[in-house]
């Protein structure tokens, strides 16, 4: 078993794919229109076969209350794995991505959080080297 697709909910799909391509560097994987929305998909460039991220419209009923919550608690969405969350934060904060918290030593893992315009909270991490 493994994870093949997850999903984040999302205001504006196409805001939502500027975003996720543009500024945090995801690649396109699928946009299949499906009624007024699409089957819109994005994948890491260094794994572009591997998982995909679907920019889901956030309509459901129970997404709004649900979001709001997390974003009330300062709980992230989502979490994306980076090799240097201090160079991705100084990286992102120059293209404008807001941060609702800076690189934060977590014990074995550094970590910072930011808001993806989309309605969302998204954790980055990275591990901390081991030393012995």
């Amino acid at each position: 078993m493994k994870i093949s697709l997850t999903s984040v909910y999302v205001d504006d799909q196409r805001s939502a794919l500027q975003f996720y391509t543009d500024v945090l560097g995801f690649v396109p994987r699928h946009d299949i229109p499906v009624g007024e929305h699409s089957w819109l998909t994005v994948a890491s460039p260094a794994d572009p076969d591997g998982p995909e991220l679907l920019l889901e419209p956030a309509e459901h009923p129970a997404v709004g209350p649900y979001r709001a919550a997390l974003a009330e608690d300062g709980i992230p969405l989502a979490q994306f794995e980076v090799d240097d969350v201090e160079a991705e934060y100084a990286r992102l904060s120059e293209r404008g991505v807001v941060f609702t918290q800076p690189p934060t030593d977590a014990g074995p893992v550094v970590m910072a959080v930011l808001d993806d315009t989309c309605g969302n909270l998204i954790q980055l991490v990275s591990a901390k080297p081991v030393t012995d």
